[in-house]
């Protein structure tokens, strides 16, 4: 299969997640604001309108603009300086349109904020704890992570098995069990930044299997804080690369 052809069936695959019923006002909000900057309307340097006007667009109050600006500046989107606004910082991936439903790219953003802290114990206790039957496992489930990249698919069972053997490991069967409660949005948010990332398959995906290897080296060599770092870092790259592409 050519690798377009598994570009677009990627694309085609990706679930369009259903709106969730309550959803938060401030994502909405965050959602539009991100749609105008990725279409344009607002480019890198320009300074958004004033809370007082996203407020009257929306017919909310400016404690919720000001809730989904903060969560802005946290994914690196935009910056705020005291008493001149908000401005552009970086316009995000077009294709970002294809892959998600804006509104849910804050959910997606949080969920990788949570794993961060869960997951980067979750990998010092595995290298503190794994026995030779779990290093087999996390060796066989990044090895299927190689195998994905050579047939240049998607692999997010391979992603989501990595890390979920790294959980087992830890012989602390609530961070299993989290990861496994947490399936839905964490594979959600895996396919976005895999599917982003097959479109710049020569440096995306290799880089990002570069970070799965030194998570899996340290926790083989039992480099508890080496594994718990490698894991923070290869998380918040997950997550950066969401909106970079």
């Amino acid at each position: 299969m050519s690798s377009r052809t598994d570009k677009v069936t990627a694309l085609e695959t990706l679930p369009r997640r259903p709106g969730r019923q309550g959803r938060k006002l401030s994502d909405r909000v965050y959602g539009d604001i991100v749609d105008r900057i990725i279409k344009g309307e607002y480019g890198e340097g320009q300074r958004l309108p004033s809370e007082a006007k996203f407020a009257s667009m929306h017919g909310v109050s400016r404690p919720i603009v000001r809730e989904a600006l903060a969560r802005l500046r946290e994914d690196g989107l935009v910056r705020s300086h005291r008493g001149a606004g908000s401005f552009v910082l970086l316009r995000p991936d077009r294709a970002m349109l294809d892959f998600a439903p804006l509104e849910s790219l804050a959910d997606i953003q949080r969920c990788f904020e949570f794993r961060i802290a869960v997951e980067a114990e979750s990998a010092r206790l595995a290298a503190l704890n794994a026995t030779a039957e779990d290093k087999r496992a996390i060796s066989a489930a990044f090895a299927l992570l190689e195998q994905r990249i050579r047939e240049n698919a998607l692999g997010v069972d391979a992603d989501y098995g990595f890390h979920l053997a790294i959980a087992h490991a830890t012989h602390n069967r609530f961070f299993a069990d989290t990861l496994v409660s947490l399936e839905a949005p964490i594979t959600y948010g895996q396919r976005l930044a895999r599917g982003l990332g097959q479109r710049h398959p020569g440096c995306h995906l290799p880089a990002v299997q570069e970070e799965h290897r030194d998570i899996h080296d340290s926790i083989l060599a039992g480099d508890a804080e080496a594994a718990s770092r490698h894991m923070r870092t290869h998380l918040s790259n997950s997550r950066r690369r969401v909106f970079e592409g």
